[in-house]
C-alpha cells in the first residue's frame, strides 16, 4: 500500500508521526462511452452554451449561482480562505465510541507509525481499546478540513472522516408510523 498522507496524531504535549493508507477501494465497474462505427472514446467539450464554441481551459474560472447571477470565485479567494495545511490530526476530545450513530461515517482510513515500533502509538490505541473511546479530531488533506474519527481496530489505528452534522438530511419528511401492530407470527 502507498501511503496518501503523512503527518502526525497530536492530542495535549503527545505528537505521533503517523502515514495514513486508504482503508477502502472503489470496486465499481467503469465503462468509457465509445463510437459503436470505429470504437473511438468519446471525449467531452467545454463549450459556451451562448456561442456554442469551445472554451480553452486557461479562459474557464469558477462561479457560484446566487439568485440568477453568478458570483465569480478567483484563484486567490480560494486560496486565502483554504484551510492552512498543519499535517496533524489534531485531537480535541474524546467520545464513546459505541454511540456515534454510523449515519457519520463517511471514508476510512488505517494509520500506521511511521517507525516500526513506536511505544506512542502502541500506548494511545491501548488506551482507547481499554476506555472503549474515540478521538474527534480535526485535519486538513488535500485543502479540506475534515472531521474525524481516531479509534482502534485490533493494533492499528483507524481514522475516519465524517459528516459534519449539516450534512445529515432530517428524517421528519419520511411520514413512517410507528403504531403499527405487530403479532407473534
Amino acid at each position: 500500500m502507498r501511503a496518501v498522507w503523512t503527518g502526525t496524531v497530536g492530542f495535549g504535549l503527545v505528537s505521533i508521526p503517523v502515514k495514513l493508507y486508504s482503508a477502502v477501494e472503489s470496486s465499481e465497474l467503469s465503462f468509457d462511452l465509445l463510437d459503436s462505427r470505429d470504437h473511438a472514446r468519446i471525449r467531452y467539450s467545454r463549450i459556451n452554451e451562448h456561442t456554442n464554441k469551445e472554451v480553452p481551459f486557461d479562459q474557464i474560472v469558477k462561479g457560484y449561482k446566487l439568485n440568477d447571477n453568478y458570483v465569480v470565485v478567483e484563484k486567490e479567494d480560494m486560496e486565502k480562505v483554504a484551510p492552512e495545511k498543519t499535517k496533524q490530526i489534531n485531537i480535541e476530545g474524546f467520545v464513546e465510541l459505541a454511540e456515534v450513530n454510523p449515519i457519520y461515517f463517511e471514508k476510512s482510513y488505517y494509520t500506521a507509525p511511521q517507525e516500526k515500533k513506536n511505544k506512542s502509538y502502541a500506548l494511545l490505541v491501548q488506551s482507547l481499546i481499554k476506555t472503549k473511546k474515540a478521538g474527534l479530531a480535526r485535519f486538513v488533506m488535500r485543502n479540506v478540513e475534515s472531521l474525524v474519527l481516531v479509534y482502534p481496530v485490533g493494533d492499528i489505528l483507524v481514522v475516519n472522516t465524517i459528516r459534519w452534522q449539516q450534512e445529515i438530511r432530517s428524517m421528519d419528511d419520511l411520514n413512517v408510523s410507528s403504531s403499527v401492530q405487530i403479532n407473534k407470527k
